[in-house]
């Protein structure tokens, strides 16, 4: 690209340090290098953990609700599934009922992780600054922004879609 076409200086909401996603961006790399350091003891990556803290939370959900509950595709999912499994620390059964669903359920060692993952969120909360009020405002913050770019994402869909 031949920069004789573009101003000397670009303006301010062309920068990088002027976008709001880049923030978000680089704070979430941050903040998975301090997770990749606390679960590290645990054999887990931080989309395992998260798989983790939704079954700790409600034993058994269906597949289907833990994709809807992590924002996640069963094609991201299965794989996460199957290596939890394998390490022992869930197992997956079909429902009797419907053997379209699959259950996901914790397993004895699935359930004893727990026990020692209680430090995480505590070494994660200390590695951010924040107190826990100031951390949970900002959690609120994020996810009132989280709900509006989804209904956002929603409303550019149903514009897109032939009619």
């Amino acid at each position: 690209m031949d920069r004789t076409d573009l101003p000397a200086k670009p303006p301010i909401s062309l920068t990088l340090d002027a976008q709001l996603c880049f923030a978000l961006y680089s704070a979430q790399l941050a903040m998975g290098k301090i997770y990749r350091k606390h679960l590290a003891g645990l054999g887990l990556t931080y989309p395992q953990y998260l798989v983790m803290l939704v079954l700790w939370e409600a034993d058994g959900p269906t597949v289907t609700a833990l994709g809807e509950r992590l924002y996640l595709d069963s094609a991201t999912l299965t794989p996460l599934l199957k290596r939890l499994q394998a390490l022992g620390l869930l197992r997956r059964e079909r429902a009797a009922d419907d053997q379209r669903q699959v259950h996901v359920m914790l397993t004895p060692a699935g359930r004893e992780l727990w026990r020692r993952a209680g430090a995480v969120p505590q070494g994660v909360l200390c590695a951010t600054g924040c107190s826990p009020d100031h951390a949970r405002v900002l959690k609120a913050e994020l996810e009132e922004l989280r709900a509006h770019l989804l209904a956002a994402s929603a409303t550019l869909e149903n514009r897109a879609a032939p009619d």
